[in-house]
Formats: structure tokens, C-alpha cells, sequence
């Protein structure tokens, strides 16, 4: 169950051979990087090479990796969007997503597994988007703005609706237990927001080039603390995590632009460098392709949830483009919308382990997820087709009615 050299040797050798083939096609086509990882995960794991086995260390440095990337994705969390049009937009679009997907979910597996192909597919990927949007450098636009609004809701939602829902307990309990975690996490925010923190941001500034590193251990720091909360209620570790990023962007909001860039360089050398292409391989390590393959009718589902993905998520994610959005800028928030996978993962693990999904239902939801990771950012963003020098920001289009 350890993790032997041979794994440490081979998922380091994933690692970075994924940046290297999604520059070598990036001439014919761009391919986001966490697909080579899923499909090479898949390739060295017991499903065809079995060069990797799971074992309980790679699954702890995957889970830190997942939390990392929710980490990331609350620290990007643009406040005026989500309070603005595309936020109230996204929340309300959401909603339909939900109802619609839980009415899907009925239909192909009645009962409590309806719940979970419902949260599934009302997912979105916010954290496999944004390396895509800042790649493209469309994160400050109106268009990338609403992405991120989508996407917010898109996995703040659900993780809220697996608290729940999915958390073996009634619902009034579940409810005032995840009131608890809110009142928690709230101070936690208020405090970020209105304490100073000028005494703070010096120590990080001091210790910026030293082996000092004050900002990364209170990062790790603050996430270990509200993870711990989340797992302590009994509530899933992405909501602690995604909380984690919120609280740290309050506290750093009013340091110097150069540190807080410096910061945000780290962390996303630690995050991307290190843990999420973990997350990533060890997924497709662990992906089920024989539950999968054994049943002709699970197959068959895979093409069935890409394109439920597209309607029960995407169309819903259209209510938050931008006015004066054109036709093609409408489109493209579908397919982006209906991204998803890191919460397509943890709802159906849990589904699984509670015994509430089929491994070969499981298998089929998270293959449909890899696949809209795979296909949708790029008819997405080829659909968008504008760079961020291209558009014409708009700051206050985003609060307009």
C-alpha cells in the first residue's frame, strides 16, 4: 500500500511529459494539460500497463492536490462578480441545473443515486478553466468574468448540495451542521476582511526570498485548519479548501501588487508544479475502465452524460454571458459551462463508497468528465476566439440589470 520508487519515478515522468505534448500540438490544437495527465494516469495505472498502483500515500498527496486546486479556484473568486448580474445569473442558472439534473438522474437510476448523478452533472470545472482563461488572458474581461461567476457557482454549489445531501445524515442535521461550518468559516472571513494586516504583509515581504517562506506556511496553514473543520463536521474537504482560498485573497488584498504576485507565483508553482498533476494521474490511475467495459450499457452512458453535461449545465450557463454578448460568445459559455470533473470525482466516490452508485455508473459519469475536460474548452474557447487585447472591457457590465 506504499508508495514505491517506481510510482514516485513514473508519476513524475507524467508530470512533465504532459506540458510537453500539449506544447508539441498546440501548433494544430490546444489541449489542456490535465488531459494528457487523465489519459497517461490511465495508461500507467492497473486498467492497461500497470506500471502504478493506488496505495494510501498517493491518494493522500492526490486529496492534497484536489484541495490545492479548490484552494486556487476560492482565491481567484472574483467578489464583484458574484455579487453583480452574471453572479445573480449564475446562482439562479445553477438552480435549474440542479433540478434538471436530480430529474435526469431519476430517470436512469431512481432513488438516492438519482441525487448524485444530479449534483454531478450540475458541476462545473472552475479550476481546470482558469489555467485555460489566463492563458488566453480573458480573466479580466466581461466574458471571462462571467466564466468565472459559472464556475463559482458551478463548484461551490455542489459542494454545498453533497454537504446536504450525500453526507449519511437527515437533513435537518446535515443542515445545522453545515450552519456550524458557515458560521465558522464566516468569521474566518470577516476577520480576513477587517483586521488589519500590515504587520502581516511585512513579515511576508521579509520573507519572501528566505527560507522563511511566512506566506506559503500560513497558506498550508489556514487550509489544513479549515479542511480539518470540513472533515471534523463531517462535511466533503473541497468546501473547507475552497473556503481556505477565499480567506487568504481578504488577507492579501491590500498587500503590495509585487508581493501578492510573488505569493499567488508560489503557490501556483506548488499547486500546478506539484500536487494537481498528482490529483490529475492518479485519477486516471484509479479511473475503473474494467467496471466500465464490462457492461455494454455503462459504456453507452459515457456519450449519454457528455451530452447531458452540455444541457442540463451548459444551457443554464447562457443566462450568465455578458450584454451584447454575440451568438458564438453564447455558445462558448455552454460548452465551458458544462465542463466538469474534479466534483464529478469526489460526489461519485462517495456515491460509490456509501453504496449508493454502481462502480460501472460511477466509471461512466467520471469518463464523461474527462471527456468534457478534453472536448468542451476547446470548441469553448475556439467558439470565443478573442484574446484579452481583442475585447473590450466593460467593468461595470458586469453589475448592469
Amino acid at each position: 500500500m506504499a508508495l514505491s520508487e517506481i510510482d514516485v519515478l513514473v508519476i513524475a515522468l507524467v508530470a512533465v511529459s504532459a506540458p510537453l505534448l500539449a506544447r508539441g500540438l498546440s501548433r494544430w490544437v490546444r489541449v489542456p494539460i490535465v488531459v494528457f495527465e487523465l489519459a497517461l494516469g490511465i495508461l500507467i495505472g492497473p486498467s492497461l500497463l500497470g506500471w502504478v498502483q493506488p496505495g494510501v500515500v498517493s491518494e493522500r498527496l492526490a486529496d492534497f492536490g484536489l484541495a490545492l486546486l479548490f484552494f486556487v479556484a476560492g482565491n481567484e473568486i472574483d467578489f464583484a462578480v458574484v455579487r453583480g448580474r452574471s453572479g445573480r445569473r449564475a446562482a439562479t442558472g445553477w438552480i435549474v441545473s440542479l433540478a434538471a439534473g436530480v430529474a435526469v438522474g431519476l430517470l436512469i437510476a431512481p432513488g438516492e443515486a438519482a441525487v448524485v448523478i444530479g449534483v454531478a452533472l450540475c458541476s462545473t470545472a472552475l479550476g481546470a478553466l482558469l489555467p485555460i482563461l489566463r492563458d488566453a488572458d480573458l480573466l479580466p474581461t466581461p466574458f471571462g468574468r462571467a466564466v468565472m461567476a459559472v464556475g463559482a457557482l458551478g463548484e461551490f454549489g455542489p459542494l454545498v448540495a453533497i454537504s446536504l445531501f450525500l453526507g449519511g445524515r437527515d437533513i435537518g442535521l446535515a443542515s445545522i451542521v453545515l450552519a456550524v461550518f458557515v458560521g465558522i468559516a464566516g468569521l474566518a472571513v470577516f476577520a480576513a476582511a477587517r483586521v488589519p494586516h500590515g504587520r502581516l504583509h511585512a513579515v511576508v515581504t521579509s520573507t519572501l526570498h528566505t527560507s522563511g517562506q511566512f506566506a506559503v506556511r500560513v497558506i498550508i496553514l489556514i487550509l489544513a485548519g479549515l479542511v480539518a473543520l470540513s472533515l471534523v463536521l463531517d462535511l466533503d474537504m473541497l468546501l473547507g479548501a475552497f473556503v481556505a482560498g477565499v480567506v487568504w485573497q481578504l488577507i492579501m488584498r491590500n498587500a503590495p501588487e509585487p508581493d501578492r504576485q510573488q505569493v499567488e507565483s508560489k503557490v501556483e508553482g506548488l499547486a500546478f508544479g506539484v500536487f494537481v498533476p498528482v490529483f490529475f494521474v492518479y485519477t486516471g490511475v484509479t479511473f475503473d475502465l474494467a467496471s466500465l467495459l464490462g457492461d455494454p450499457r455503462d459504456a453507452l452512458l459515457v456519450p449519454v452524460f457528455l451530452i447531458l453535461l452540455l444541457v442540463v449545465r451548459g444551457l443554464p450557463s447562457m443566462l450568465s454571458a455578458p450584454p451584447g454578448s454575440s451568438g458564438r460568445e453564447r455558445v462558448a459559455m455552454v460548452f465551458l459551462g458544462a465542463t466538469g470533473l474534479p466534483i464529478i470525482v469526489a460526489v461519485t466516490s462517495i456515491g460509490v463508497a456509501e453504496g449508493i452508485l454502481r462502480p460501472g455508473l460511477a466509471a461512466a459519469l467520471v469518463g464523461a468528465g474527462m471527456l468534457s475536460v478534453l472536448l468542451y474548452p476547446l470548441v469553448g474557447m475556439a467558439l470565443q476566439g478573442a484574446r484579452r487585447s481583442d475585447v473590450v472591457r466593460d467593468p461595470a457590465a458586469d453589475d448592469q440589470v
